[in-house]
Parts: structure tokens; C-alpha cells; sequence
């Protein structure tokens, strides 16, 4: 409880954190000198006096910006990495890219653990804890048990990282990922989000009540393949295209990145204006029975800003709210991320945060 405060609402005096949390003055104060001797958090200096107010003023405590750092790797659906270094805060003190694709099979999971190690290696300070955002359908336990575009089935990839790195290793869905970062980083208020993850392959986060949606297979969120498209299709839309997975029409053969880009390569302004909004449409009427059973008050998407912004996402909006009742999408909000790829980099972060110190 402490420790949320702190970094939900930034540095307070024990007296504010004894108002904040409810718990006893004796209690916060136990728990703030143990963090402090963890070198959790510290003590920041006396908080600014109100004016008028007279008398020994306050110490202030905030999260350590010094001692802990947090490695954070996102892999992406088409094999890239990204790392960085995360203060307690959430700040990103160091960046490493990696623009060639991982090798399929137990050979990419060789590298991925190496560019772990680099990332981890970049710290200049103790690492409280590894998190990986991956595609695949991710257990709680961090195996991956299907990863079908990197050739991973039942990788104990968590397992792996923590003999590898002799550190904490956490591993979740890429989508739940961006999911989380949007919830914590995002501005999103977590009472229901939905967070698009549009790259290589199309998935889904959900936070509901302020908690990530898992579900009972841990296959929440796996929206890349409902079937949106079949022989009946106008022109606009044409013939159902074959899916990796290896059926026909899927939303991912008409909302994912290379999808996107091939569409806006062969068509004209116009023509290109024409698909985008049936292609918002199909994922408005994807999305539309998901905003009305779970309330759902922001849809964020992250891709290709140029090609998902404007008409595309206008048309899921007006989609979603044309198929759902008035009270369903009263307060519905539709954009793009602020957090852009960032968002599961950060989000792998948070399970860093959630799992080692209770915050989300």
C-alpha cells in the first residue's frame, strides 16, 4: 500500500502516507524504515512549509531513483528486440535495439536470453527483476506454450531467463504487456481497457476493475483470429486471404501491419480511404460485443499511426457504438496509444513491478 502511493501520487511525509493508506502512524513508520534499509525508497528532504504554517516540517519519501533498475525486453511478432533500463519510477535510463529478426526455433531463444544479458548488462545499478513481453499464448508461470511465428511450444522461457541471468524473470503476452504499460503509463483508468496491439499478428489486453484479464486457457485477448471475411464480401474487401494460422479471413489478413501496407501500396487515395473504412468497420464489429460485455471505456491501439489513425479507427468507433446500447458506449473513448512501442516495453516493466513490490 505504501509503496503504490508513493508511485501513483509521488513523494509524501509519513504523516500523508498514515492519511493515504489508512494504516496506524506506528505501522508506516516500521514500514518506511524497512524500505529504506532495502534502500527501496529514500528520503528526499523536508517538504515545502504552507504558507503561514510554522514549525519542524516534514520529511519526504519517494521511490529510490539510485539503487534499483528494472531490465525490460520486448520481442516483437516478427522476431525484432527491444530493451531498456527502467528507474522504480518507470524512467527509461538506457535503450538497446536489435533490428535483426530471431532465428526460429531453440536457436532464437539462444539470442533472446543473449540480448537479455546485454540489456541486463547495461544496468548501473541492482536489478530488481527481468520482464519479457513475447507474442504467444503465455501461462501465469511465464511458458510459452504456443508461439507459432517463432516455432516456441511449451518454453519454460521464465525458467530459462532466471538460471541464465541469476535474476527474477517475468514473461507475459505482448498484448497484456501493452495492456498493463497503457493501464499504469498510459493515462488509461483501468476501470475497463482494451489495448489493440497491431504489428506483425493483430492480439488483444484487457484490464478490467484495474486487474489483466487472463482467462482460464490464458488465450484472453486472442482476437487476431476471428474470422471477419468470407465469400459473401463485397468488392471493396474482396476474397477472404489464407491466415498463418491457415484458415481464411481472419481480422489479422485485414488489420495487421504488412495487411495495412500492401492495401495502402496498391491503392489510390480514394480507393485506399474506401477499404480503411471497411476494414474498421470488420474490427468495430469484432470489438463491439466485447465493449458491451465487459463495459469497456477505452479501446487504444498501437501500429502504424498514418494507417490506423483517422478513418480507420473513426469507423470502429462509429461501428461499436451503431451495434452496442447508448449505455454501453456512453463514455467510449477510441485512439491511438500515447505510448506508441513503448507500451509493451513498459508494460513488461510492469510485471517487474507487480510481481517484486505490489505495484501496478
Amino acid at each position: 500500500m505504501v509503496l503504490q502511493r508513493l508511485f501513483a501520487a509521488g513523494p509524501a511525509s509519513r504523516a500523508q502516507l498514515t492519511r493515504s493508506t489508512g494504516l496506524t502512524r506506528v505501522t508506516v513508520s516500521a514500514v518506511v524504515e524497512e524500505l529504506l534499509a532495502d534502500r527501496v525508497v529514500e528520503e528526499l528532504g523536508p517538504e515545502d512549509a504552507p504558507s503561514g504554517k510554522v514549525g519542524k516540517r516534514a520529511t519526504l519519501v519517494g521511490l529510490s531513483e539510485s539503487t534499483w533498475r528494472i531490465a525490460s525486453v520486448s520481442l516483437t511478432n516478427d522476431g525484432t528486440l527491444s530493451g531498456a533500463i527502467l528507474t522504480l519510477g518507470g524512467r527509461i535510463l538506457r535503450r538497446r535495439v536489435e533490428r535483426e529478426r530471431l532465428p526460429r526455433g531453440e536457436a532464437g531463444v539462444r539470442d533472446l536470453v543473449d540480448f537479455c544479458r546485454r540489456v541486463v548488462a547495461d544496468a548501473d545499478g541492482r536489478i530488481l527483476g527481468v520482464g519479457v513481453s513475447s507474442p504467444g499464448i503465455i501461462s501465469a508461470r511465464g511458458v510459452i506454450e504456443e508461439a507459432p511465428n517463432l516455432g516456441w511450444r511449451e518454453l519454460d522461457l521464465a525458467g530459462r531467463l532466471r538460471e541464465a541471468l541469476g535474476a527474477p524473470a517475468l514473461v507475459a503476452n505482448d498484448a497484456n504487456c501493452a495492456a498493463l504499460g497503457e493501464f499504469t503509463f498510459g493515462g488509461a483508468d483501468g476501470g475497463g481497457l482494451l489495448r489493440l496491439l497491431i504489428g506483425h499478428g493483430v492480439g488483444a489486453g484487457l484490464v478490467v476493475g484495474g486487474a489483466l484479464v487472463h482467462g482460464p486457457l490464458d488465450a484472453a485477448g486472442e482476437i487476431g483470429h476471428v474470422t471477419v471475411v468470407d465469400e459473401r464480401d463485397d468488392e471493396v474487401l474482396g476474397a477472404p486471404a489464407t491466415c498463418a494460422c491457415g484458415r481464411a479471413g481472419c481480422l489479422e489478413t485485414l488489420v495487421s501491419e504488412p495487411a495495412l501496407r500492401r492495401a495502402a501500396e496498391r491503392l489510390g487515395p480514394d480507393d485506399l480511404e474506401r477499404h480503411q473504412r471497411a476494414v474498421g468497420q470488420r474490427l468495430g464489429r469484432v470489438l463491439a460485443p466485447i465493449v458491451a460485455v465487459l463495459n469497456i471505456t477505452d479501446v487504444v491501439a498501437s501500429g502504424p499511426d498514418e494507417l490506423l489513425g483517422g478513418t480507420l479507427l473513426d469507423a470502429a468507433a462509429a461501428t461499436i457504438r451503431e451495434r452496442t446500447l447508448p449505455r454501453s458506449h456512453r463514455t467510449l473513448r477510441v485512439g491511438l496509444s500515447r505510448l506508441g512501442e513503448d507500451g509493451a516495453l513498459r508494460g513488461a516493466a510492469v510485471l517487474v513491478l507487480s510481481d517484486r513490490l505490489g505495484i501496478a
